[in-house]
């Protein structure tokens, strides 16, 4: 008869590997154990060894020490073994700002392209002695392709996945990070509110002429090739989003200053934020 600590690990195991998304036969293929022994370990019914527990953790990204734990801990690890990456994140962020509230953990440079993230990023990490992370290039080197050829081979939706993974990544990596964000990632609603409960937000705001100027300063003529208007769409664009842009945490105007007065501003509230915390 299975008892009722078995039974516990069982449905920890159970919560934890559909939280992964795996089968069963995808669990046995990670952790080298057979597809019966692993439904009698969920079911209460297997005496495991530790050799096998610490395969099981493995396969499951966990510890040994949270299938095994219990009292309050073992309650809060069976709730945690049953959620989501993503749902991981809304956890994580509450739990840092109640109970570790040692600052800012992302900083998420939000614009459309020519706004200057990588540029204002790449200083502010410096500034700041973080890590700089462009999330697009992320998600490129995790399709094996450019963004261009994961939009013309499998759409927007395998886009918006591979950035929701992008962005769980890094926000429960625990680095402290300055995120150059995709343009577009504030038209996802799920994404863009993922991406404000794990970061503080800044909107680098320009005007169109702005945008344009630094896009072709950069070398980059595509946007005027076979696009008479396009310095209009971008100012539509630029209309449509701005009310999505106006929900970031902080929001500073780059147009006609340097990039060294920008890092400053960015840094500043910053540090305001952590002050607040």
């Amino acid at each position: 008869m299975a008892s009722d600590r078995h039974v516990t690990l069982g449905a920890r195991l159970r919560a934890r590997r559909a939280a992964r998304q795996l089968t069963l036969r995808a669990l046995a293929e990670r952790s080298g154990l057979s597809e019966r022994y692993l439904l009698l370990a969920e079911q209460g019914r297997a005496n495991l060894s530790l050799d096998k527990l610490d395969a099981l953790a493995e396969a499951l990204e966990w510890s040994v020490e949270q299938l095994l734990s219990t009292g309050g801990r073992g309650e809060l690890d069976t709730l945690l073994a049953a959620r989501s990456d993503a749902e991981l994140v809304e956890v994580l962020s509450w739990v840092r700002r109640r109970f570790a509230p040692t600052g800012v953990h992302m900083v998420a440079l939000l614009g459309v392209r020519g706004a200057g993230k990588s540029t204002v990023g790449r200083a502010l990490a410096r500034r700041l002695h973080r890590e700089f992370v462009e999330l697009d290039r992320e998600i490129e080197l995790a399709a094996d392709l450019s963004l261009a050829q994961i939009f013309s081979v499998h759409g927007e939706a395998y886009y918006r996945r591979l950035e929701q993974e992008a962005l769980v990544r890094w926000a429960l990596d625990g680095r402290p990070t300055v995120v150059a964000t995709g343009g577009s990632i504030v038209t996802d609603a799920e994404n863009f509110g993922r991406l404000r409960e794990a970061a503080l937000t800044v909107w680098l705001r320009a005007t169109p002429e702005e945008h344009w100027d630094r896009v072709i300063q950069q070398g980059d003529r595509r946007p005027m090739r076979d696009h008479p208007h396009a310095l209009a769409e971008l100012r539509a664009l630029l209309a449509a989003r701005e009310p999505l842009y106006r929900q970031a945490d902080v929001v500073v105007d780059t147009s006609s200053r340097p990039v060294a007065e920008v890092v400053e501003e960015v840094a500043h509230a910053v540090e305001a934020a952590e002050a607040r915390v």
